[in-house]
C-alpha cells in the first residue's frame, strides 16, 4: 500500500507539473522524504532488532540528504556505501544475539553441520545428518548450495544463520519440515519456496528457522 501510494502521488504531481499547477522541480528537492518513510514504516513493523538498524540508518540517511537538498547542511552520497556496510556489520551483530535466542533450550554440538565462508567463490553442502542442529554460513560475492533433503532433526528446531555481501544461497529441505525465515534483506531477499506440511497433532513437525542478513544477497528454500 505505501508502494503504491507513493507511485500515485509521484504521478499526481507530474500531472500537476505539466498543467502548469505547481512546479514538480521544486518539490523533487523532497524526494529523501520517501526513503525517511520508508525506514520509519521498517521499524514500526520490525520483529528484530536488526530491522531496526536498517530502519534507523534508512531515516538518518533520507535526513541527510534532505537537508543538503535544502541546503541547510553538507552531505555527499560518498558515505552512503560507509553507512550501509556499518549497518550491515551492526545487523550481523545482532542477529547472533537472536540466533543465540532461536535456539535456546535445544541441544548443540561445538562444531554446527553447516559452517562455510565463502570469498569470491562457491561452494556445496550436502548434509544427511539424522540429527541436524544448524549452523552459519558468511558469504561475501560467492554462492552456496545446502542440501538437506536427506537430513532429519531430531529436536524440534535447527537454525540455520546466513550473512550474506553480494552472494546469494540456495537451500533444498525435506516436505516434512517447516520452514520459518527471520532473516532481514537489504536490496536482498529471504524466500520461501517450500509447501509447508499440514498441521497434525499426532506428528511432530521439524522446523527451520533461517535467520541472518543480506544486502545486494538472496535466499532461497525450496523443498
Amino acid at each position: 500500500m505505501l508502494f503504491g501510494g507513493l507511485v500515485v502521488l509521484a504521478g499526481l504531481l507530474m500531472l500537476l507539473d505539466n498543467l502548469n499547477i505547481i512546479r514538480f522541480h521544486d518539490l523533487w528537492r523532497y524526494w529523501p522524504l520517501v526513503v525517511v518513510i520508508l525506514g520509519v514504516s521498517k521499524i514500526l513493523e520490525a520483529r528484530s532488532p536488526s530491522a531496526y538498524v536498517w530502519g534507523g540508518m534508512a531515516v538518518l540517511a533520507g535526513s541527510l540528504i534532505l537537508l543538503d537538498n535544502l541546503e541547510i547542511v553538507s552531505f555527499s552520497f560518498d558515505l552512503i556505501w560507509p553507512l550501509l556496510i556499518i549497518a550491515f556489520g551492526i545487523s550481523v551483530l545482532l542477529r547472533q544475539l537472536d540466533r543465540k535466542k532461536c535456539v535456546a533450550g535445544v541441544a548443540t554440538t561445538g562444531n554446527p553441520d553447516v559452517s562455510a565462508w565463502v570469498v569470491f567463490s562457491g561452494v556445496k553442502r550436502k548434509v544427511d545428518s539424522q540429527d541436524f542442529k544448524g549452523g552459519d554460513v558468511v558469504a561475501v560475492f560467492g554462492g552456496v548450495n545446502i542440501d538437506l533433503r536427506n537430513a532429519a532433526i531430531a529436536g524440534d528446531r535447527a537454525v540455520l544463520d546466513l550473512n550474506l555481501l553480494f552472494g546469494g544461497v540456495d537451500i533444498r529441505v525435506p516436505e516434512t519440515w517447516n520452514v520459518v525465515m527471520k532473516g532481514v534483506a537489504i536490496f536482498g531477499a529471504f524466500e520461501d519456496k517450500t509447501t509447508h506440511p499440514k498441521p497434525d497433532p499426532n506428528v511432530k513437525t521439524p522446523e527451520l528457522v533461517i535467520t541472518g542478513a543480506a544486502m545486494f544477497a538472496g535466499v532461497n528454500a525450496k523443498n
